[in-house]
């Protein structure tokens, strides 16, 4: 079996931190069952461009795949109904929605319990179930400046920065995961079940890490730093070359000792200036421009021919399509494939998440509602009882046909 095949998890999720952290879990084998709203055409993430047609988009496919799909409108009495027989057969619920919102839904452990008392409610939200900021929706770009992640990204001489990838979000989902099972974990060992507040928020809070205990102790004011350089490592930073950029890191002494050889300047691990981290951290306005300079005389692939052999951690900025290509990338095998009738095949990446020597089988993200009759099948309804939820509104919007 796959390491959660026998976990069943309904999902009100949408766009991309919430898909994202059950997207490991269903590639380990959960049973994700993804509920969509058919009053707002499902989940937003169907919509995104410039790469979407209709209700498929290639943004969607990267978050869903191994996933199923059922449209059911929760406003309604029917939906409701059916929402609360499937919590009575699941392990957990799960959402990413604003943090009064699961109260209001009725999505909350206390909401549900009485149906199923080992069901674990895992909602990230933006900022989390109490708090002044409770009410807020949150977004990636927001809560990096919140955070203060901004502030410590970019040149010194330029703006704020950004990461180039929606960073909060995707550590949000992780966090997500590993507070749900955590949660599975307590209530198949206890029998009693309840909530998991995770917010996008906390989570970006705590990746300051190491800079914010600095700063608590020992009132650390953290800087941007110039070419990425480590805020206390030097050097530990990108250098341009001829044709490009490379990353030099030394965060060990031998390192240093390995990398003044390599590069043929023996002479810079000789001078008592630089002798110590402590020493170049505080004479690094001198060092580093001795070392730009050396890199500055040749290819990337020159400085990282001498750099591998010799031990020193280093290693090209890539982009995008460099790093997609990477043998490494390759032999981890990490890019998967998927057959889908609007795209044929869609390449993406997999989940690092591994358990075992199973390699996990992917398939395509459910088109809306695809699944709706396996899993209320599931559910042991009927025909009958199917075509009168139909007539009540549960899947969405009643037509003529539906009536008949």
């Amino acid at each position: 079996m796959k390491p959660l095949e026998d976990v069943r998890i309904i999902s009100l999720e949408q766009y991309g931190a919430g898909p994202f952290g059950s997207l490991h879990l269903a590639d380990l084998g959960a049973d994700v069952i993804k509920i969509e709203d058919p009053n707002v055409g499902g989940d937003v993430g169907r919509y995104v461009p410039p790469f979407n047609e209709g209700e498929d988009s290639l943004f969607f496919e990267t978050f869903n795949r191994n996933k199923r799909s059922l449209s059911l409108d929760l406003s309604t009495p029917a939906g409701r109904s059916v929402f609360e027989d499937l919590v009575k057969s699941s392990d957990a619920v799960y959402s990413n929605l604003r943090g009064d919102v699961p109260a209001k839904i009725g999505i909350t452990y206390d909401d549900l319990k009485h149906l199923n008392p080992a069901i674990v409610c895992c909602s990230l939200t933006g900022f989390g179930m109490t708090g002044p900021r409770a009410k807020e929706p949150g977004y990636d770009y927001i809560l990096q400046g919140l955070a203060g992640w901004m502030s410590v990204t970019g040149d010194p001489d330029g703006p704020p920065t950004k990461s180039g990838l929606s960073l909060v979000d995707y550590s949000g989902g992780f966090v997500a995961a590993i507070s749900l099972l955590s949660g599975l974990h307590a209530a198949r060992r206890d029998g009693v079940g309840g909530d998991c507040d995770v917010s996008l928020y906390d989570t970006a809070m705590s990746l300051l890490t190491y800079p914010a205990t600095w700063h608590l102790n020992a009132g650390f004011e953290p800087v941007r730093t110039k070419n990425s350089a480590h805020p206390s490592l030097v050097p530990f930073q990108a250098f341009e070359a001829t044709d490009g950029w490379l990353i030099v890191g030394c965060a060990k002494e031998k390192f240093w000792e390995r990398l003044v050889v390599a590069i043929g300047r023996p002479d810079l691990g000789a001078d008592p200036r630089f002798a110590s981290f402590s020493l170049r951290g505080q004479n690094k306005d001198v060092l580093l421009p001795m070392l730009e300079d050396v890199f500055a005389t040749d290819t990337v692939a020159h400085w990282l021919s001498l750099l591998g052999p010799a031990g020193v951690p280093s290693g090209p900025i890539n982009d995008v399509a460099h790093a997609l290509s990477e043998p490494h990338t390759l032999a981890r095998n990490l890019i998967v494939e998927t057959e889908h009738p609007v795209y044929d095949t869609v390449r993406q990446l997999a989940s690092p998440v591994n358990f075992g020597p199973q390699r996990p089988e992917y398939r395509r993200a459910p088109q809306r509602g695809e699944n709706l009759e396996e899993i209320v099948a599931d559910l042991g309804y009927d025909e009958e009882t199917i075509a009168s939820l139909r007539r009540s509104g549960a899947f969405g919007e009643v037509t003529a046909e539906a009536h008949a």
